[in-house]
């Protein structure tokens, strides 16, 4: 039901309840709705939180092995090598050491995508062999596709991603300061270096293309909190063409695209729409009535503010849902989700008011 569900909505069709899309990761709550440690039984337990909740899109673990418990009181940790990572609901976040094998924009620009297709285990997120073909990448992608579709079932809608789009390569690659140099002064091998990363976003977007998916996310961090970090003239030049390019293959399969950004995405939006998003997630800094007013006929989430959550206050809960909701009703592409996360340091009883207010106020 609860996939049928987010299918409809995503379609723009009629549904009973403004469904969910949250990015959530909190094991306390997951605890306190199911009566299951997530810790000892993360697979179980979040196959009943599905269950329990209208989270429309998401999926179950394949696994039910136990997972290492992270100390209580530590926020923080520095591996063996140096790598840095914070808390991230039963687990860790990335590394944060992005660039450490560039020292200098000698290094950068001294470094040819081309030469390093097969980014398995190199600490850059996407990490795919580049080398596949279309169709040997297209049977891969489909087969972790199928394993999740049977893990999660109907309990909701399995929304797989990619998360270096074009912007996340140089960025993750370089680091951002090196990052930022090479985009600011260094204009032609920028555009040799982001030919060079297309290269490989381009083979997976052709290789989702050639699976039976119906919504994908593409991602890359342009923005953040003051808006887009390189100039909306830039990214037109740089990044835009390629984006254009790259989700032509899904849509032309009639697969829906579905764009992500940290910050706030005011003033990139109708660039990313006019390059064939078919929806935009992001978070609450955006005004996001104001985008829905001018594209009433796009996927939205992101609109939920989790520092509301973080306050501890039910009524100012309550209120936020309240107006989501009323946002919600009247635009069919919309769905209910904290932009800023459902992360691991909410209590419970927060996250808990969240869906008791929409509970109250969601239904259609």
């Amino acid at each position: 039901m609860r996939r049928s569900r987010a299918l409809e909505r995503i379609n723009l069709g009629p549904t009973d309840r403004i469904p969910h899309w949250e990015h959530f990761s909190n094991p306390d709550f997951e605890q306190l709705v199911t009566g299951l440690d997530p810790w000892t039984t993360p697979k179980n337990a979040r196959a009943r939180l599905l269950e329990l909740l209208p989270l429309d899109v998401g999926d179950v673990p394949l696994s039910d092995d136990s997972l290492p418990r992270l100390p209580e009181n530590e926020t923080t940790f520095t591996d063996a090598d140096g790598s840095r990572a914070v808390r991230w609901g039963t687990g860790k976040t990335w590394h944060w050491n992005w660039g450490g094998l560039f020292k200098s924009i000698a290094d950068v620009l001294a470094y040819d995508p081309a030469a390093h297709p097969d980014q398995r285990g190199a600490g850059i997120v996407a990490e795919l062999d580049y080398s596949l073909g279309v169709e040997d990448l297209a049977a891969q992608l489909q087969g972790e596709l199928d394993a999740s579709r049977a893990a999660t079932g109907d309990r909701a809608l399995v929304v797989p991603g990619y998360y270096n789009t074009l912007f996340m390569w140089p960025l993750l690659t370089f680091g951002w300061e090196l990052f930022l140099e090479l985009g600011a002064l260094h204009k032609e091998e920028i555009r040799r270096l982001l030919a060079g990363f297309a290269a490989r976003s381009r083979l997976v977007f052709q290789a989702w293309a050639r699976t039976d998916v119906e919504v994908i996310t593409s991602h890359d961090d342009i923005c953040f909190r003051a808006g887009p970090v390189f100039s909306p003239a830039w990214l037109r030049e740089m990044i835009y063409p390629y984006y254009e390019e790259f989700w032509s293959y899904p849509r032309a399969s009639g697969i829906k695209v579905v764009f992500i950004s940290d910050g706030n995405v005011d003033q990139v939006a109708d660039d990313i729409f006019a390059c064939g998003a078919d929806g935009i997630a992001s978070e609450p800094y955006t005004n996001w009535e104001e985008l829905a007013r001018r594209h009433p006929d796009k996927i939205m989430l992101g609109d939920g503010d989790s520092r509301v959550l973080a306050s501890n206050d039910r009524d100012a809960a309550e209120a936020m849902v309240r107006r989501m909701a009323s946002f919600g009703k009247r635009y069919p592409g919309y769905f209910m989700c904290c932009g800023n996360h459902l992360p691991w340091n909410l209590t419970a009883e927060s996250i808990q008011w969240y869906f008791a207010a929409s509970e109250k106020y969601a239904r259609i």
